[in-house]
């Protein structure tokens, strides 16, 4: 039994997880598990491995992750996250490819927390509805038949799902909330990265209390001044006309091999 803080698609912003670390070290908690996309979109790739791998966090892979290894390839990106993750093929360190490369699709935690980055088995799929969990519950119980929390990451909000009696509900976010023993719950901490957000940028990240069975969503204010400038100076924002020309470019990759399939009989 233990606290644990939790993280998701930091994205390579240092700031924002920097933030979200000291916010759990004025708490006292040191144990971390990381949901991935720990690379991506923002300039450093490498420091945010390197606090992590310090730290001892227990992390798995994200499709972002993936993707910096060559392991996915752009196909279900945005032309946003394939820039950025061109450039953070070019620059990324060897030690840090390294670190990527040993993380594993999903962790379980206590026998009854898992961890996966996306859907349950598929690390590129956004759960952002209850129909999307819906889906996925069965997964978790074929899978991970002892189950009773999946955290899960990838679409960038805070959110808590309830699954009890094969129905499913999402919960009304509260800073801590209490879960039943005998429900199943898919728990999405939000996103350490806000620089997809709109608004105030804020790291979002959850602490878990395994003994009280209970769940706080956290919000904290960063710099992202200073992430957004590195991010604009090392090359890691799209452009309009270039972001214009992806769009025209997959679009005619498309077509054509539409016009090269071939006919079934």
């Amino acid at each position: 039994m233990a606290l644990y803080g939790i993280v998701a698609d930091i994205h390579g912003n240092r700031e924002a997880l920097s933030t979200a670390l000291a916010a759990l070290d004025r708490r006292g908690l040191r144990q971390l598990l990381c949901l991935g996309d720990i690379v991506g979109y923002n300039a450093d790739p490498d420091e945010c491995v390197a606090m992590l791998r310090d730290r001892g966090a227990l992390s798995i892979a994200g499709n972002h992750d993936l993707i910096a290894l060559r392991r996915l390839d752009f196909a279900r990106c945005s032309n946003k996250a394939m820039y950025a993750l061109k450039r953070t093929r070019r620059r990324l360190a060897a030690a840090s490819a390294a670190y990527l490369a040993t993380l594993p699709d999903a962790r379980v935690i206590e026998e009854r927390v898992v961890l996966v980055h996306g859907g349950v088995r598929d690390v590129e799929q956004y759960m952002m509805t209850s129909a999307h969990i819906g889906e996925n519950a069965p997964y978790l119980a074929a899978d991970y038949p002892a189950a009773r929390l999946c955290f899960f990451g990838h679409s960038h909000e805070q959110k808590i799902y309830e699954v009890h009696e094969g129905g499913v509900r999402e919960l009304p976010l509260a800073p801590s909330m209490p879960l039943a023993r005998d429900r199943v719950y898919f728990i999405n901490p939000g996103s350490v990265d806000a620089s997809r957000k709109r608004g105030q940028k804020l790291a979002e990240l959850a602490v878990l209390d395994t003994d009280a069975w209970r769940v706080e969503f956290w919000r904290q204010p960063y710099d992202c001044a200073s992430t957004e400038a590195k991010a604009a100076v090392f090359g890691y924002r799209l452009n309009p006309w270039l972001d214009r020309f992806y769009t025209l470019q997959r679009r005619l990759l498309r077509i054509r091999a539409r016009r090269t399939r071939p006919i079934r009989a």
